[in-house]
């Protein structure tokens, strides 16, 4: 995720609370992953399905990896993705993980982290997704 312009992870936060219209943009701009993972993390099983078969394997193990999966959250660690397992620690609001982008100065991953916990923590979700 480190790889995105700024104005993109903006965005991809903003599909996380709900603007449909930045959902559309980033879907038909070049990000449909984003689009996918905001999806996935919003709750949506056939996003979380296209990522995975449209080799965003590591998007969808993140996906599981904030819903507290181990195995999920062990795939990433494996396939070192260690931005992903610190980004995944964050949206669970462990406290080292938010130091850690903090001192990093990535506090645009803090501000989507509190996004996602905080609309998750406002749902009720399907956990018959794909299992890692």
């Amino acid at each position: 995720m480190l790889e995105y312009p700024p104005k993109i992870l903006i965005a991809f936060g903003e599909t996380i609370s709900g603007n449909e219209k930045i959902y559309k943009w980033l879907l038909s701009n070049g990000y449909p992953e984003l689009a996918a993972l905001s999806s996935a993390l919003r709750g949506s099983e056939e996003a979380f399905e296209w990522l995975i078969k449209h080799k965003y394997p590591h998007f969808a193990a993140l996906d599981a990896a904030i819903d507290d999966q181990e195995k999920a959250y062990e795939w990433l660690k494996k396939h070192e993705f260690h931005f992903l397992v610190i980004f995944a620690d964050a949206c669970r609001k462990k406290k080292e993980a938010i130091f850690w982008l903090s001192k990093n100065n990535l506090k645009i991953f803090i501000t989507i982290a509190q996004k996602i916990k905080t609309y998750r923590d406002n749902q009720t979700f399907d956990y018959h997704k794909i299992h890692f």
